[in-house]
């Protein structure tokens, strides 16, 4: 598979990269600056460039010829939050002038369930700090579920994701949080990275959100 990474030198975007390179699939990674992420090295199947997703005849372009459009993308410390929404209209707008159909996003936990009428953003204890970014996830969210015509699927983290082991162990829910017995919720940004791959390859959850956590 031919993808394009979008955010592909963030922390999250390098461990996906990395992943879509071990498994054999090549990647054109996109990043403000065209860096190439941590530990991808001189490999034959990665290339960088540098992009702006907000810009839909960017990505357009850059997706021309591709299989897929992944996405690891999130405001840097400099943009606003809105940034998010923006992001989504331009990538989807792109995608169709370029015919690629087929979009994995990794999304905001705070979208989902965590009770029968209650999101994970709507708890008392989701941090004041994390509304604006998450509320923005949610309105990005809100324009790709309109995008019919595309297959896409929106894949979010635990609660809590952070760089750690790789076990290939993960569980999924499509509207609720996923927790353990002591109700954490908590994934590797490794096994995260395994997860939103085997989704891009399987196509098992088009047009749903995805959690992933232990």
């Amino acid at each position: 598979m031919d993808v394009l990474l979008l955010g592909a030198s963030g922390r999250i975007g390098q461990r996906i990269t990395n992943e879509l390179l071990d498994r054999g699939h090549a990647v054109t990674g996109v990043s403000r600056r065209g860096d190439a992420p941590d530990g991808v090295g001189d490999a034959d199947d990665f290339v960088a460039v540098a992009g702006d997703a907000t810009d839909p005849d960017d990505v357009a372009e850059l997706a021309e010829g591709h299989d897929a459009v992944a996405s690891a993308l999130g405001p840097s410390e400099d943009e606003d939050t809105d940034v998010l929404e923006e992001m989504m209209t331009a990538v989807i707008e792109g995608m169709r002038r370029a015919s690629v159909d087929r979009l994995v996003w990794t999304g905001g936990a705070a979208i989902m369930k965590v009770g029968p009428d209650t999101r994970l953003i709507e708890t008392e204890e989701f941090p004041d700090g994390w509304v604006p970014v998450a509320q923005s996830a949610i309105d990005a969210y809100g324009v790709l579920a309109e995008a019919d015509d595309l297959r896409w699927t929106y894949v979010t983290p635990a609660a809590l994701i952070e760089p750690g082991e790789r076990t290939g162990e993960y569980r999924t829910s499509t509207e609720e949080l996923v927790t353990d017995d002591e109700g954490d919720s908590y994934v590797s940004m490794e096994d995260f990275a395994i997860a939103f791959v085997d989704e891009l390859e399987g196509d098992e959850a088009i047009h749903q959100k995805l959690n992933v956590a232990y």
